[in-house]
Parts: C-alpha cells; sequence; structure tokens
C-alpha cells in the first residue's frame, strides 16, 4: 500500500512541496529556537512552553513525513496532455443535475480536493461514479444524504 502512486495535478504538487519547504525552512527552525528558549527557563518537567514547543516539533516533523511520502509517490498528470469524452483524473466534467442545474467538477487527487472551488477527489462518491463515463451518460451517486443523478454535459480537459 504505502508504493500506490499519488494522483495530483502539476499545481497539487506544486502546493505540496511549497508546504514541505515552508515546515522545513521556517517552522521546523522556529519551533527548534521555542525549544532551546524554553529549555533556558529550567526545570523541564513543569515547564509548559517547552512541552507545547516539542508537541508542535512532533506534529512538524510527521506532516513533514506525510508530505515527503506523497511526494515521492505523486503521479503528476497535466490535464492539457489529454483528450477524449471520457471522464479520467484530471478531466474537468460539466453535469446536470435533477433540477437541471449545471455544476462543474474537475477530478484531483485528495490532497487538492475543494469543493467550493469545484474540485473534487477522484476518490470521492461522485468522482468514482464518474470515472469511465462519457458524454451522455446517466450517473447515480450514493451518498450519506442520498442518492443523486447527474447526467454528463461535458468533459473537458485544460
Amino acid at each position: 500500500m504505502a508504493s500506490e502512486k499519488v494522483p495530483m495535478l502539476p499545481e497539487g504538487h506544486r502546493r505540496l512541496s511549497e508546504q514541505v519547504r515552508h515546515l522545513k525552512q521556517v517552522e521546523r527552525p522556529a519551533v527548534v529556537e521555542a525549544i532551546e528558549s524554553a529549555r533556558a527557563h529550567g526545570d523541564l518537567s513543569e515547564n509548559a512552553e517547552y512541552h507545547a514547543a516539542k508537541e508542535r516539533q512532533g506534529q512538524i516533523e510527521a506532516t513533514i513525513a506525510d508530505l515527503d511520502d506523497q511526494l515521492s509517490r505523486a503521479m503528476v498528470i497535466d490535464p492539457s496532455t489529454l483528450s477524449g469524452n471520457k471522464v479520467v483524473f484530471g478531466a474537468t466534467v460539466t453535469l446536470i443535475d435533477e433540477d437541471k442545474k449545471k455544476v462543474k467538477y474537475q477530478l484531483v487527487g485528495q490532497s487538492e480536493a475543494d469543493a467550493k472551488d469545484g474540485k473534487i477527489s477522484f476518490n470521492s462518491p461522485l468522482g468514482r461514479a464518474l470515472i469511465g463515463r462519457e458524454v451522455g451518460d446517466d450517473v447515480e451517486v450514493s451518498t450519506p444524504s442520498g442518492d443523486h443523478y447527474y447526467g454528463i454535459a461535458k468533459v473537458e480537459f485544460v
């Protein structure tokens, strides 16, 4: 499981790389400085600042390890190099919902998903239902809030 590829868009890869850089170059040195400063206050057994800084250091290191792992397994997919009318990772899909309203989503990696921004994970219930489908297909999606029905109106690669 640990060697499974993690699909992501170029901007998602860039964002994760930037986050790792920030953690390593800004957050990590700041927490090391906070630990040294707290250590100078004496008795560590009752030093709240020291314990808080050590806990923050653990969080930073765990986040760096997780992000480094994702980046090492990244499979960067540029949607502009894709074409066709089948829904695949990176596709931007225009759907018609049950109320005849258009909704538009891009299928992205889990770390990039933001439904408010029109980006849904390819692993989400809707993402899984859309993968492999084509323009004109109808899709039924079961979610905790009930079943939803969509028609695929357009597939774009932008």
